[in-house]
């Protein structure tokens, strides 16, 4: 009889001892596969939707705020800036680009973004359907607020204060949706962009006269600046210049996603090292369910010594049976892992919360999946080397 069935026929005799086993390594594996692909889900993601932004200038507050609000629109920020603070920005050599942003509104829970052109350019987005917006109260909503709203070119929808839905309607200005974005996979996708004269439209009502207009101009406030450096020298000097001012404070993206990533790390290492307890738990498994097979096989192994089965065989036996059980386990997991995390993500997907997907594929997998055959390996090795050593005259003499 080959090694192969043999082994089979020792798996069918345990059932329950291999499926223990097998759960628990796939367990252990689907936590540090999900795990890992949300953490480089994530990181992909905030990587892109930071690309091209050097500094975030807003009012003074958390850096980590401002950038949360400001680029990935998970936050609200801590407040305004004069409107003039652009337009010093934009005549300071070190600033390449300043785009400035205007948040307070949303529709069914999208937020409405003030803006101009350059935000599109930014993000690399493109117009699926209709054109820009021209004119104030003209709006371009992203693929995921389209997908989830139903809002197309023409339609015509209102503001709501705040992010949260139920809030205070804008009902005496309505807006147009102009064009559709197509989608780009980042935060864009959840946007919805309009003019900065929207915005102050929609907040400062219609004046009584020019006076009161003028004031009303003079007054105007954005929410924060996106800002691209003229030259590397920049992130030297200009945000502890810009931190010096009573009014403004500088968040850098790639810091405050640094810092972010970290505090994410503790919680995703948690998870992981929850998950090698569980592998580890599975080793000890296998180790002990082939020590009590070994027992309850010596009889066996003496005859097929006496069969003529070298002792190398009898070796490979029991090390295959514990590389077997840790290698169907840690299949099912990844497979499980993957399954689990697109169950997630689609979950998510109707709500416009963040995009996951089981359906990528990271090389830390591979190691996964080659450290539980090894812990398998492992924890078989002693109950081999006893296999490949059982006596023949002690072993037929047990009753």
């Amino acid at each position: 009889m080959s090694t192969a069935r043999l082994l089979l026929a020792y798996l069918r005799n345990r059932p329950l001892a291999a499926l223990l086993t097998v759960m628990l390594v796939a367990l252990g594996v689907a936590t540090m596969t999900a795990a890992t692909l949300v953490s480089s889900q994530t990181e992909a993601r905030m990587t892109r939707d930071a690309a091209g932004v050097d500094l975030v200038v807003g009012a003074k507050g958390s850096p980590l705020q401002l950038v949360l609000a400001g680029v990935y629109h998970l936050d609200v920020p801590p407040g305004n800036v004069p409107h003039a603070a652009l337009a010093e920005l934009r005549s300071n050599r070190l600033v390449r680009e300043a785009i400035p942003l205007s948040l307070g509104d949303s529709v069914e829970g999208f937020r409405i973004v003030g803006t101009e052109p350059a935000f599109l350019a930014l993000h690399g987005a493109r117009l699926a359907r209709g054109e820009a917006f021209r004119e104030p109260m003209q709006a371009i909503v992203g693929s995921r607020v389209a997908r989830t709203t139903g809002l197309e070119v023409g339609a015509r929808f209102v503001g709501t204060h705040g992010l949260a839905p139920g809030g205070p309607r804008h009902d005496d200005h309505l807006y147009t949706v102009s064009g559709v974005l197509a989608p780009t996979g980042g935060v864009i996708d959840r946007l919805v962009l309009t003019p900065l004269e929207s915005v102050w439209q929609v907040h400062e009502g219609t004046p009584a006269d020019d006076e009161e207009r003028a004031i009303l101009e003079a007054e105007r406030e954005v929410t924060m600046v996106l800002v691209r450096y003229a030259t590397p020298l920049a992130a030297a000097t200009l945000p502890r210049a810009i931190n010096a001012s009573d009014r403004l404070q500088a968040a850098s993206p790639a810091l405050e996603s640094a810092r972010l990533f970290s505090l994410v790390g503790v919680g995703v290492d948690g998870v992981r090292a929850f998950a090698a307890v569980l592998l580890v738990a599975a080793g000890l498994s296998v180790f002990v369910a082939l020590l009590q097979a070994l027992s309850d096989r010596r009889r066996e192994l003496a005859l097929m010594r006496l069969l003529g089965a070298a002792p190398r065989r009898l070796f490979a036996l029991l090390l295959l049976e514990g590389v077997a059980v840790t290698a169907v386990g840690a299949a099912v997991g990844v497979a499980l892992g993957h399954a689990a995390l697109e169950a997630a993500g689609r979950w998510l997907s109707p709500r416009g919360e963040w995009t996951l997907t089981g359906l990528d594929f990271v090389t830390m997998e591979v190691a996964y999946v080659l450290g539980a055959v090894a812990l398998g390996a492992l924890a078989a090795l002693l109950p081999a080397l006893r296999a490949a050593q059982t006596p023949l005259a002690g072993a037929l003499a047990d009753d």
